[in-house]
């Protein structure tokens, strides 16, 4: 199989032949042709499949209106007692709302709700408990806000009971393998989601990551392009799908790094990508920083990375300070 990366820039001479990436803020004029055999090269545009230069041109369609012309922040509410860095901050009612008012202050686009820890290690939680946590929250934050919700779980019944409570978007990390009723959920519900890349479980996801893949970058795009299709079969619009590679999912150092270096590469699944890389223990390892809460500078320097790779949405914890650096950021390109 072949695989097509656009090379993205954002210099402001953009050449006549160029065309812009996702319709957004990045364009490109040279494609690196890949396979599986290790061969790399650039490839003249009329060489790429059809279906492939459509969906890497195609302006992405808003999603939970937010048009995807320019970078969103999806700001972190965790409203559990265990996340691996804010984990007890924001689990009774009052600090959540007021985290979100704070948010959506400081600059988020949507707000992301998660009642169940999916760090390394974290065992499940009970469907009770986590609607418990989430959804008087939710409906908390709506009675407020007009902002977007998106509800960050992997199991139907907590999506179904967020989306009556005001959620606009189902966000969930098995790329719906872990409960396969959430894709009719969803798609009964007519809601937008995000599918994420994972292996196993939050669990067990980084007991042995070394072994998963054959490479890395490829089986991640390929995981998705078959999740994706199955969504799709299941009645949920390509344009209301929003990709994401799953960064610190069952994956080590060095594969967090080759798909950062590639994310352009998932542009071609023609949905929109969320980058979900904020205090992760990559970023602790090489910025010498061993507490999470201490990783804003190198999650800012990730972030902004991906939107030069015309990432569409960040997932961050540091709202104000990933506000005013991608506000600078687009400014001066």
């Amino acid at each position: 199989m072949t695989y097509w990366r656009p090379i993205p820039m954002t210099d402001p001479f953009r050449p006549k032949d160029a065309e812009r990436l996702a319709g957004g803020w990045c364009w490109f004029d040279r494609i690196e042709r890949m396979t599986r055999a290790g061969d790399r090269d650039i490839a003249a545009f009329s060489e790429v499949p059809t279906h492939i230069m459509e969906r890497l041109i195609a302006p992405r369609m808003p999603i939970a209106a937010m048009t995807m012309d320019r970078p969103r922040i999806m700001g972190i509410l965790n409203v559990t007692p265990d996340s691996f860095s804010d984990g007890g901050m924001f689990n009774t009612p009052d600090a959540a709302v007021a985290q979100a008012r704070a948010m959506v202050e400081d600059g988020a686009d949507i707000i992301d709700i998660g009642g169940e820890s999916t760090r390394p290690g974290a065992t499940p939680v009970d469907i009770a408990e986590e609607k418990r946590r989430t959804v008087p929250v939710i409906a908390a934050i709506r009675a407020e806000h007009r902002v977007p919700i998106s509800i960050d779980t992997r199991n139907a019944p907590v999506a179904q009971a967020a989306l009556e409570a005001g959620a606009t978007l189902v966000n969930d990390v098995s790329g719906f393998l872990h409960d396969t009723s959430m894709q009719q959920t969803v798609a009964q519900a007519g809601a937008p989601c995000c599918l994420m890349h994972s292996i196993k479980t939050p669990e067990t996801m980084q007991d042995d990551p070394f072994s998963a893949y054959e490479d890395v970058v490829f089986d991640v795009y390929d995981h998705l392009a078959a999740c994706v299709t199955l969504a799709e079969r299941a009645g949920i619009r390509r344009d209301q799908i929003m990709v994401d590679p799953g960064i610190g999912f069952g994956k080590t150092l060095e594969h967090n790094l080759a798909l950062l270096k590639n994310l352009s590469l998932f542009h071609g699944l023609g949905c929109a990508v969320l980058l979900g890389a904020s205090r992760k223990r990559f970023i602790g390892t090489l910025g010498n920083v061993s507490e999470a809460k201490e990783r804003m500078p190198g999650s800012v320097a990730v972030a902004l990375h991906g939107v030069r790779q015309g990432v569409q949405i960040l997932r961050v914890h540091d709202t104000p300070e990933t506000r005013q650096a991608l506000s600078l950021h687009m400014a001066v390109n």
